[in-house]
């Protein structure tokens, strides 16, 4: 399930909830056996997910890219749990044509790493953590 919140809204926090709000009551109405995965956009308010996060149905919650820089996604990414990152923006970061064949492979490699350590799984403490949240 992918619905978007602009991310010029004015009101973009309130709009943030309010989907938060939708999304866990439809989860709400669903056999507790199905399972969803959910795209969303970075909330404003880091961890606004975790309720969704923390649901039975839902498998996994994946942070689409604010369009900032790579290295600014990254950092608003580690600041919410559990969530994984879907950043082809930042994937294609410093890719030129005019490079050769070693300078495309180390920059598609250094932005490949970067999008992994911010979206490594938390351990076992942590997910507890976020479960009594």
């Amino acid at each position: 399930l992918e619905p978007k919140v602009d991310l010029h809204a004015p009101d973009k926090q309130d709009c943030e909830q309010l989907l938060l709000d939708l999304l866990l009551a439809g989860l709400r109405q669903m056999n507790p056996e199905d399972r969803l995965i959910f795209k969303l956009t970075m909330p404003t308010q880091p961890n606004l997910y975790l309720p969704l996060i923390a649901h039975p149905c839902t498998m996994r919650v994946v942070g689409i890219a604010r369009r900032y820089s790579l290295e600014d996604d990254c950092k608003i990414l580690t600041q919410n749990d559990c969530i994984v990152a879907s950043f082809s923006r930042g994937l294609k970061e410093g890719l030129h044509i005019s490079q050769s064949s070693e300078e495309f492979s180390a920059a598609l490699n250094k932005n490949c790493e970067a999008i992994f350590q911010c979206s490594r799984k938390p351990g076992v403490r942590e997910m507890q953590r976020i479960r009594i949240r």
